[in-house]
């Protein structure tokens, strides 16, 4: 274990197992989780109902909720792990939604702006972890957890977020990154998957060099 506090941040697609992985590392290493903004979210329905309407208002709400998310669990004394990075919205969704004309050009670098100055006075994470898996796996998961707001996400979507992610990790440099082949490993239903999972990124987390978790 380690001695100090740490702040983890898990990044990945829609399925990755992001909200699956948060939870049971919180509970295997007792720490803080933290989770996306849903229920509380004022954009998110009138969003799915007009995408180009509301992309931006969306995006500028999930980059203070984030923040302040990562902020106060950055000062907590308690270890914590948060589900989603708040460097994911602006070169992946963001960009996406850029990419498929529902967030014009000029309000995506207004929003661009925006992200440059907030990120460039957060604390930096001690961990990302990236979790990654094919889109037919992402795709699978999302039909057997049928939430509502998931109905019209698609096999071509899922693909451009992926093709986005890879882009995207290779130049991270905030913190280091733990790459985990979210398909390749079961931590959810086998508790000796979930046991590499939680020693990999304990190891991580002292300085060990290991990577990738596939």
């Amino acid at each position: 274990m380690t001695n100090s506090k740490k702040l983890v941040l898990l990044a990945g697609n829609i399925g990755s197992g992001k909200t699956s992985l948060t939870q049971l590392l919180g509970r295997k290493l007792g720490w803080e989780t933290a989770f996306e903004s849903v229920s509380d979210n004022p954009y998110l329905a009138d969003f799915y109902a007009d995408m180009k309407t509301w992309s931006y208002h969306l995006q500028t709400f999930f980059l203070g909720s984030r923040a302040e998310q990562h902020c106060k669990l950055a000062a907590s004394p308690q270890s914590a792990i948060i589900d989603r990075s708040i460097y994911e919205d602006a070169f992946i969704f963001a960009r996406a939604l850029n990419a498929m004309g529902n967030l014009n050009d000029k309000d995506y670098q207004t929003y661009l702006s925006l992200y440059r100055i907030v990120i460039e006075n957060l604390p930096k994470p001690d961990l990302l972890i990236y979790l990654k898996a094919p889109v037919p796996v992402l795709m699978r998961r999302i039909e057997e957890r049928a939430r509502s707001m998931e109905t019209g996400i698609s096999e071509e979507y899922l693909s451009l977020l992926n093709q986005y992610y890879e882009e995207w990790t290779v130049g991270f440099d905030i913190c280091p990154m733990l790459t985990i082949e979210s398909s390749a490993l079961d931590f959810v239903h086998k508790p000796q998957h979930m046991d590499v999972v939680v020693n990999t990124v304990l190891d991580r987390l002292v300085g060990k060099e290991e990577l990738h978790l596939d």
